[in-house]
């Protein structure tokens, strides 16, 4: 008889499936696996401790680096526990911005799960689908912060500056001729508003065409059904969130259940799954595009009707205008001030959460009067899920790992930090 061992192997860092440096070390019976150890920590940034060296609002650009993925929901989360610390309330259009650039961010995050999982499993199509829609929503967030990614939008306090009035337009170049440039800016002729309504009414047709390709393919199925079950019992003891958790049938959604800014206002619903496996989680999150962007809609309505204030006009805390800085005395102190040494906070602990495109996004922030966080703590979705990989792919084929870790929606920047 031959001796039949198991063998180790490494999958990743450098794996394009391992979604960033995840390291696992699976432990093989043939091609079944029978353990699975995540190793993290080989992105680490030491956000946390940075954030204990610099005035609160010199941090806002840490958090677009968590979850590089989700940049303006990881803003969100920290914007809200400085306000609560300091008892303020943006003005109502700045939460209305807040909520409408939240879900932009969540339907940004699932285009990319989509593509990258659908890539991970075999389908090349869908990546590319996916990053067409991506594109337009990339313009609206480098048209109100000038970037592309990291944004640094929100501001304690509100938001850094109101939605533009136009929308960037393409040029003629030696790659676009006259005819081109002329279709590409056909909705581009407003302000961002009108760009953003546009979408919306595009956007279903492209969801409906993504389920077309993915929902009933029989290989997309063979690879998604009944792998990495997870039933709602465990969901909760792992510390499960998000798309992860409502997958397992469990209906929690911090928009619905600890309603922030004016998600109480919105109408929308929470889809939830049946089975626990990574097809239900992929039915939510598909559901979840179609419910931000009704979302979406409402902010675009109510944001048309109600001009009015994005900031606090408290110049203790937030910026005074540009052009008054240059004319007046007390308002050049008052920005000197702010962008040197920053605002003291009160002394206290406060935890702030929202409902993140992957799950429970939070901030732990310890203050002891200071202008600098004494202890800052981020609750990552991520960090719980990946920690139940090896339960989710025990038994499976090291072709499911690729599939779970796909499910998982990870992006490692919250997880190591």
């Amino acid at each position: 008889m031959t001796e039949i061992r198991n063998c180790t192997m490494n999958f990743g860092p450098q794996h394009p499936a391992a979604h960033g440096v995840l390291r696992l070390v699976l432990e093989l019976d043939g091609e079944v696996i029978e353990r699975a150890d995540p190793h993290v920590g080989l992105l680490h940034r030491g956000t946390e401790k940075l954030a204990e060296s610099k005035p609160f609002t010199q941090s806002v650009p840490y958090m677009d680096r968590l979850d590089y993925v989700s940049m303006m929901c990881n803003e969100h989360a920290y914007v809200m526990a400085i306000e609560k610390m300091l008892n303020v309330a943006p003005p109502i259009r700045a939460q209305y911005i807040r909520v409408m650039f939240d879900e932009i961010t969540r339907i940004l995050n699932h285009l990319m799960w989509l593509g990258a999982h659908a890539l991970d499993v075999g389908a090349m199509s869908m990546f590319l689908y996916a990053f067409r829609e991506r594109e337009d929503l990339m313009d609206c967030y480098e048209a109100v912060s000038g970037a592309r990614m990291h944004a640094a939008y929100y501001r304690p306090g509100g938001v850094y500056r109101d939605l533009p009035d136009f929308m960037p337009r393409y040029e003629v170049s030696k790659w676009h001729n006259e005819k081109d440039i002329k279709r590409l800016n056909e909705n581009r002729q407003g302000s961002l508003l009108d760009f953003i309504e546009d979408f919306t009414r595009r956007f279903p047709a492209c969801v409906d065409d993504y389920e077309t390709l993915l929902t009933d393919n029989r290989i997309w199925k063979q690879r998604t059904v009944g792998i990495g079950v997870v039933s709602p019992e465990r969901a909760l003891q792992l510390g499960f969130s998000g798309p992860m958790l409502r997958g397992s049938g469990i209906e929690w959604d911090l928009r619905k259940k600890q309603p922030y800014e004016v998600y109480s206002e919105m109408k929308f619903s929470i889809p939830v799954g049946t089975e626990g496996d990574c097809y239900d989680r992929y039915l939510v999150r598909m559901e979840e595009l179609r419910q931000s962007n009704e979302i979406i809609k409402q902010c675009v309505d109510w944001l048309r009707q109600n001009p009015g204030l994005v900031m606090l006009d408290d110049h203790k805390i937030t910026a005074p205008k540009r052009n008054e800085m240059k004319e007046d005395m007390e308002s050049l102190i008052h920005h000197f001030k702010l962008f040197t040494e920053g605002y003291c906070v009160p002394e206290g602990e406060v935890y702030s959460a929202i409902e993140h495109p992957k799950g429970e996004f939070g901030i732990y922030l310890v203050s002891d009067g200071a202008n600098k966080p004494y202890r800052l703590k981020i609750r990552a979705p991520g960090f719980a899920h990946l920690a139940s990989i090896e339960e989710m792919v025990k038994g499976h084929m090291l072709a499911d790992v690729v599939a779970v870790i796909g499910t998982q929606d990870i992006v490692f920047g919250e997880i190591d930090r």
